[in-house]
Formats: structure tokens, sequence, C-alpha cells
């Protein structure tokens, strides 16, 4: 169950991260457009990629989860057949 809670939890942070990604870019294009069409693109620009940035994060806490329940039913699978021997 608790495997289960960590998964939901990081899908829906992915889920709003992407969206935070689109309207933010949105937003913070309009917000600058003031100083000018070429900086507020740039400044766009680093908004995104610095949310990309925490979505590869929590897309690594997700792999590293996966990889952490795959090690850990191998090992089970190691002593099983070490006590058998």
């Amino acid at each position: 169950m608790q495997n289960d809670k960590f998964d939901r939890i990081i899908s829906f942070l992915l889920g709003a991260s992407w969206a935070i990604v689109l309207f933010g870019a949105l937003i913070i294009l309009n917000l600058f457009s003031f100083l000018g069409l070429s900086l507020s693109i740039f400044i766009s620009v680093v908004f995104a990629v610095i949310v990309l940035f925490m979505i590869l994060t929590l897309d690594a806490f997700s792999v590293n989860r996966q990889r952490l329940e795959e090690s850990k039913k191998q090992t089970e699978l190691l002593e099983s057949l070490l006590n058998n021997k």
C-alpha cells in the first residue's frame, strides 16, 4: 500500500510540473513582455529549463524507487537459492 501511495504522489507531481511548465512559461512571457519580446522569451526559456530540471528530479526518484524494488526481488530470489542448496 505504501508503494502505491508513493507512485500516486510522484505521478501527480509530474503532471502538475508539466502544467507549471506550460502555464508558467505563458504567464512569464506575458509578465515580462513590457521589457521586449526577446528578453521575455529568454526569461520564459530559463523558467522552463529550471522546471524541466525539477521534472527530471522527480523522474529520477521514480526510477530509483523502481530499481530498489527490483533489487529487493533479486535479493529474495538469491537468498532462496542459497537456502535451497
